[in-house]
């Protein structure tokens, strides 16, 4: 400016803070690193439900370069000086807020300086991209459209793992970032445990297959009814629709822009009548966090979720272990019956609970039941480690699935489509994710044994449909902690052990034992 005019104050990302509170500093410096990214976040919702296919491109690049300047703001010198400031004045070794804003920020701080800038431009370019791509695949059945935007996704994240973890194998490189504190062969171990016990229980089921009526299921209902449903549902169990929506998508998923702005999606088919409900369900699960997540800590690290396998555990629990309980049918079957009424005035609660939950082999990930469900994970988790190792081409991709499929589950597909191109997750680059699913649903076991024994009444209350206290202690021992723990300490520290699938095995046994009288 000239002389003696007024200098404007200087951005946070640009540095030059002259405020005397660390904090003050520091919060601001990371309220507009959030700011950046949940900017980002509200292009891709839009790109993922109403955004015109010919808007990718540039889309592409308003994304990247908003996930650049958010990377770049918050891995750059002038935040690791604030964070010495604030640790020479001693903050981060108690308790208090700030020593938990603090300590989470370090934490996130070192893991994103791992990646330059313009690396995280280009991931962010490419997983635009990438979704368009799949689009287009899914739309003619065919992977090798999709196979060479897939090729350079794997390069990037091999580049991502090194850069993560130069002394790792990618696949634990990877998990840094996704599952921190895990291991692939830690992963693995588990799913040897989980495959043990799963493999032998879809077999009891399928030779008492006949035990179940799959008729409820194949009822055709039109969307907007199964819309009502997905939203009484909703209502029921405590979503806030003042600080959040429900729409439409392909592949259904959950987005927040803060706890006050929470978007979830879903897809309703009417020939898959149960798809939209459990759908809204899952993703409500992941709602409810995102809604309950501490104010106090909002726009900084410590304000995000703890993990995306704690994140999962909420989604499954309000999709399984609340949604497809005999309880909780007890209390919607009226509602269900008001807004279905010629459809399903012809069956029974007793029949439409066991169908609802009626288990057997299946090609699609989202649509598998509880059981089979971690098996299509296993499958998934396999390819992406193969994929990284280089022990395995993306051009094989197709045919390693079909032969995984037979392995784990006895089915195979006989397209792309209900194959390698079912999932959106490869396309935006998220390796090393599918695990989180898998945990999801053995911390939810774990969570469901844990809630039962604080809460003793729990079914009697689910029948009522007064989901409050559940919620209430969701808030209190998960969603209020946000990111203070890491999933490993926050299992231990909610439910007294170390992650275990011992709790969910046992339930999914007791629970299939019942439907199909084994």
């Amino acid at each position: 400016m000239g002389e003696g005019g007024a200098s404007a104050p200087p951005s946070a990302c640009a540095g030059g803070f002259h405020v005397a509170d660390v904090m003050t500093d520091l919060r601001r410096r990371l309220r507009e690193v959030w700011n950046i990214s949940r900017a980002s976040a509200v292009l891709g919702w839009d790109e993922l439900t109403y955004m015109p296919p010919g808007g990718a491109q540039d889309r592409g690049e308003q994304e990247a370069t908003l996930d650049r300047l958010a990377h770049e703001c918050f891995t750059s010198d002038e935040t690791g000086k604030l964070l010495a400031r604030a640790r020479a004045a001693g903050i981060g070794r108690g308790e208090g807020d700030d020593d938990v804003i603090v300590r989470v920020t370090e934490r996130e701080y070192e893991r994103a300086r791992a990646l330059p800038p313009s690396l995280v431009e280009e991931r962010s370019r490419l997983a635009v991209a990438g979704h368009e791509a799949w689009v287009k695949a899914r739309r003619a059945n065919d992977f090798a459209i999709f196979a060479p935007t897939l090729k350079k996704v794997v390069e990037t994240q091999r580049e991502v793992a090194h850069l993560r973890g130069p002394a790792l194998d990618p696949y634990t490189a990877l998990l840094t970032a996704t599952l921190p504190g895990f291991t692939a062969d830690e992963i693995e171990r588990l799913f040897d445990d989980l495959k043990r016990r799963l493999v032998p229980l879809v077999g009891r089921i399928t030779a008492h297959a006949d035990r179940v009526d799959p008729a409820p299921s194949s009822l055709r209902v039109d969307d907007d009814r199964q819309w009502q449903a997905s939203l009484a549902a909703m209502r029921a169990v405590g979503y806030d629709f003042g600080r959040g929506r429900l729409d439409r998508t392909i592949h259904p998923f959950e987005t927040s822009f803060g706890t006050g702005d929470v978007r979830i999606t879903t897809r309703v088919d009417e020939d898959q009548w149960e798809f939209a409900l459990f759908s809204s369900l899952h993703e409500m699960g992941h709602g409810l966090y995102e809604q309950g997540l501490p104010a106090r800590w909002q726009g900084t690290p410590a304000g995000e979720s703890s993990s995306s396998a704690i994140h999962e555990s909420q989604s499954r629990f309000f999709e399984n272990v609340i949604g497809r309980s005999r309880p909780f049918w007890e209390f919607f079957w009226p509602t269900l019956r008001e807004i279905f009424p010629p459809e399903f005035a012809r069956f029974s609660l007793e029949e439409m609970y066991r169908a609802v939950n009626r288990c057997g082999p299946t090609l699609i990930r989202t649509e598998a039941d509880e059981v089979t469900y971690n098996l299509h994970v296993i499958l998934r988790f396999e390819i992406e480690r193969g994929l990284l190792a280089g022990t395995m081409e993306v051009n094989d991709v197709p045919r390693v699935w079909r032969d995984r499929m037979t392995d784990l589950l006895g089915v195979a597909p006989e397209d792309d489509l209900t194959g390698p191109l079912q999932d959106v997750h490869w396309s935006g680059g998220s390796f090393a994710s599918f695990p989180s699913y898998t945990l999801g649903n053995v911390i939810s076991g774990q969570l469901r044994e844990t809630v039962r024994a604080e809460i003793p009444d729990l079914d009697a209350l689910i029948r009522r449909g007064a989901f409050a206290p559940i919620t209430g202690w969701l808030r209190e021992n998960i969603y209020d902690l946000g990111a203070a723990y890491e999933t490993k300490e926050l299992v231990r520290h909610v439910t007294g052990h170390d992650v275990e699938a011992g709790p969910y095995l046992a339930y999914l046994e007791e629970k299939f034992s019942d439907i199909y009288d084994l």
